[in-house]
């Protein structure tokens, strides 16, 4: 997921669908393709939608570990909803979070090496046990829950972690040129009706799972830590390169989700 930033004032086109439309196409494998193709302009807004994607992702999730403990064992289910996410997405996010791990971890401070090694295809070894170390504590926080407390806990925190992540388009420049941006597309800073329906698109599965999880979880601390988690990313990320890649938005929506998820693991287990 590469995005560059385009800072010029461009108004708006295309058909209100086409922008999700291009959104689904863009941050799924699923064959939304095939029903239907958004002009090339609607993918400069694919960001704003990018929380739509994650209502995919975390329903499908939700719904293999709450039915999957029917059929096979819990720890069998949340293997297979992991698996299932992975499908849907062809592992683009958790392919940003090895990059981006890859490149902080082994690139120092110097900018311009740290976006090299965050281009190059291989994966090195502080990618490998990042992701050993990220699958290990998202199983184990997932593990952690009733069944149907974590589906519905991932239900809400999938979209709200792309939310919070999208956040950084706004936040800084495209660390890269456009020249250089895998897809050649640049993307648009959006507007505050952009980031009102980008809100909206977040904050309404965790609204919905606060409703059904009551006091059991405070809702200041799942917005708080979350929230504090993507800023100091955020801070990371301006320090090194002064500019995001579309790696480090991957990077940033997995910690922040697991963020959102230890806080209502922590919250849960407290009342135990």
């Amino acid at each position: 997921m590469q995005i560059s930033l385009d800072t010029s004032n461009t108004p708006d086109s295309g058909r209100w669908y086409d922008h999700i439309w291009a959104a689904l196409i863009f941050f799924t494998r699923l064959p939304f393709w095939r029903i239907y193709q958004p002009p090339q302009e609607a993918y400069k807004t694919v960001v704003e939608h990018w929380p739509l994607a994650g209502w995919i992702t975390g329903v499908a999730m939700g719904a293999v570990l709450y039915f999957g403990v029917e059929l096979v064992p819990y720890e069998i289910a949340i293997i297979l909803a992991i698996i299932v996410r992975l499908l849907i997405t062809g592992a683009l996010h958790e392919d940003g979070l090895a990059d981006f791990l890859d490149g902080f971890g082994g690139g120092g401070h110097d900018r311009q090496r740290i976006l090299a090694i965050m281009k190059d295809s291989h994966i090195g070894t502080y990618g490998v046990i990042g992701l050993i170390v990220y699958f290990l504590l998202f199983f184990h926080v997932l593990h952690s829950m009733q069944p149907a407390d974590a589906a519905l806990a991932i239900i809400a925190a999938d979209p709200f972690a792309k939310m919070l992540s999208a956040q950084l388009i706004l936040m800084m420049p495209y660390a890269r040129t456009e020249e250089t941006a895998k897809n050649h597309t640049v993307y648009r800073k959006f507007d505050a009706k952009a980031g009102i329906s980008l809100t909206i698109q977040g904050l309404l599965p965790i609204a919905l799972f606060l409703y059904y999880i009551g006091t059991r979880v405070s809702w200041q601390l799942l917005v708080f830590v979350p929230a504090v988690v993507m800023y100091v990313l955020y801070l990371l990320i301006w320090r090194r390169l002064h500019g995001y890649t579309g790696d480090c938005c991957g990077a940033v929506c997995l910690l922040t989700e697991l963020a959102t998820l230890l806080t209502v693991c922590s919250c849960l287990n407290t009342l135990v």
